[in-house]
């Protein structure tokens, strides 16, 4: 029996990936996956929807695509998860258990799809990263109860770094968790930019942030 889980895919021409990612969700027990699509051009609403999704067409902009989905969405729970992960077994029951025994808002352990040492690495920096904060990021498939994410009005609707503001602003309202489950993302950014890099890019990017920087600037940075 599915549990009360909705997962929220937010998408902009993925086309080779979505299959993968709407299979995972129901694999994982969820009673319900929607796809929120950014205005593709390469049939990923079409594919999603051959997969058993709903999809939702709005406005380009993550964290807009998330809060849309999540008014939309039928069931107690959320799982976020990106167009390019794929969650574990049983991934929905460990949410709604996890929320029912008080967590306020979570996610899991990552690994990376490819096989490569350098990645191994940045996997076991990012799972200590977050185990040790209890702020996982969006590409740990962030969940939380539909009422406590609407209550909280959902993602800012910036162009970056809405995930970690999320993250740590549910951290000041209750217990947040990792669980020991991993999702399997793909290390396409750490491959093409370079590990170190990449690490050094996005912690610069916090910094800033956390400075007050503007975000459409640091969405700029980010993508150049």
């Amino acid at each position: 029996m599915p549990a009360p889980v909705s997962v929220i895919i937010p998408t902009l021409d993925e086309a080779g990936r979505i299959a993968a990612a709407v299979d995972s969700a129901f694999a994982a027990g969820a009673a319900e996956v929607i796809v929120s699509d950014g205005d593709s051009r390469d049939g990923t609403p079409d594919i999603a929807l051959e997969h058993g999704a709903r999809v939702l067409v709005t406005r380009p902009m993550r964290a807009h695509q998330l809060n849309v989905a999540a008014t939309e969405a039928t069931q107690d729970d959320l799982i976020f998860l990106h167009a390019d992960t794929t969650l574990p077994p049983d991934a929905a029951t460990l949410v709604a258990h996890a929320l029912e025994d008080g967590v306020v808002f979570g996610g899991f352990r990552l690994r990376f799809a490819e096989d490569a040492f350098k990645l191994r690495v940045a996997a076991a920096m990012i799972n200590a990263r977050s185990s040790f904060t209890g702020c996982p990021w969006g590409d740990q498939a962030q969940f939380i109860e539909r009422e406590e994410f609407l209550a909280a009005d959902g993602f800012r609707d910036i162009p970056i770094m809405e995930d970690y503001e999320l993250a740590e602003r549910m951290k000041r309202e209750g217990k947040t968790v990792v669980l020991p489950e991993t999702v399997t993302t793909s290390g396409r950014r750490f491959l093409e930019k370079g590990v170190l890099r990449t690490a050094a890019m996005n912690w610069r990017i916090i910094l800033r942030y956390r400075l007050g920087a503007d975000p459409h600037e640091l969405a700029r940075l980010y993508r150049r």
